[in-house]
């Protein structure tokens, strides 16, 4: 399909500076059918905003048939420009990223969820994805009960619990109460070689999720931080897993907002053990 981009500066209560939230809307246009409605993608960016690999991530959703937006996710601090992926770019979202509330956080995706509900061309049916911080943000986006699946890649800081202003998140206290459970569907996606999720993190993860009977998947695969980053990835972008994991993610979200299937009701129904 094809797609239109724009933008929405949306009000933020938890801002100190009084700055709006920049929301990119990217979205698919169906020549000859002026109301089309389309379910929404929230794409949540890394520590860099929305670069151009997050701009060209999301606008593949939106030509599948998805409403998206793209929170600036450091409004706080700055204007929506992207910021460069060299050493002090990354220091300043890194620095961004352990000042920013995490009340703030939630409230960007409120806000986002909040908007897509209301623009003319989305049927209200919510997911959610991002990368690296954006992972992270996608997790916590599935809190919210509008959201019915969220594909998080390389989510980082919540085995450490350590996003936000003094490194010290509930993520996964809030998994552990069952804030999750019964919710929608996750997808959690980690590289091997990541270093900034070792294993002992992404084991934490996955058992906790396990033990709160989330409905989840957790997927490992060979790869290292930012693989999905197709540009200044410092050697790591896997133009091919990405494919791969991109045609996973489309499935996910096709199968639970791409269709309404009414309200899910539980069968209890047993897996039967045969061959």
């Amino acid at each position: 399909m094809l797609i239109t981009k724009t933008f929405h500066d949306v009000p933020a209560k938890l801002d100190p500076n009084g700055r709006p939230i920049r929301i990119f809307v990217i979205a698919p246009n169906v020549p000859g059918y002026p109301n089309a409605r389309f379910p929404g993608v929230v794409v949540f960016s890394e520590i860099y905003q929305v670069t151009g690999p997050v701009e060209r991530f999301a606008g593949q959703i939106a030509s599948q048939g998805y409403v998206v937006a793209c929170p600036s996710t450091y409004h706080e601090f700055e204007g929506p420009e992207p910021i460069p992926y060299d050493v002090e770019g990354t220091d300043r979202g890194n620095k961004y990223k352990i000042e920013k509330e995490v009340a703030a956080y939630d409230e960007d995706a409120t806000l986002a969820i909040d908007l897509l509900s209301s623009l003319k061309n989305c049927n209200g049916r919510i997911a959610a994805t991002g990368m690296c911080l954006g992972g992270h943000l996608a997790f916590r986006a599935a809190f919210d009960r509008r959201v019915l699946a969220s594909v998080c890649f390389f989510a980082t800081d919540i085995h450490s619990a350590s996003l936000g202003k003094g490194k010290s998140d509930d993520s996964l206290v809030r998994v552990r109460k069952g804030d999750l459970t019964d919710n929608g569907e996750l997808v959690m996606i980690f590289g091997k070689q990541d270093t900034h999720v070792p294993r002992e993190g992404r084991d934490l993860i996955r058992k906790t999720l396990e033990d709160a009977n989330v409905t989840a998947s957790f997927l490992e695969v060979q790869a290292q931080h930012a693989f999905i980053r197709d540009e200044s990835s410092k050697g790591r972008w896997d133009a091919a897993l990405t494919r791969s994991l991109f045609a996973y993610m489309m499935e996910v979200f096709e199968r639970t907002v791409g269709r309404d299937l009414g309200e899910r009701v539980d069968d209890k129904r047993q897996v039967e053990h045969v061959c």
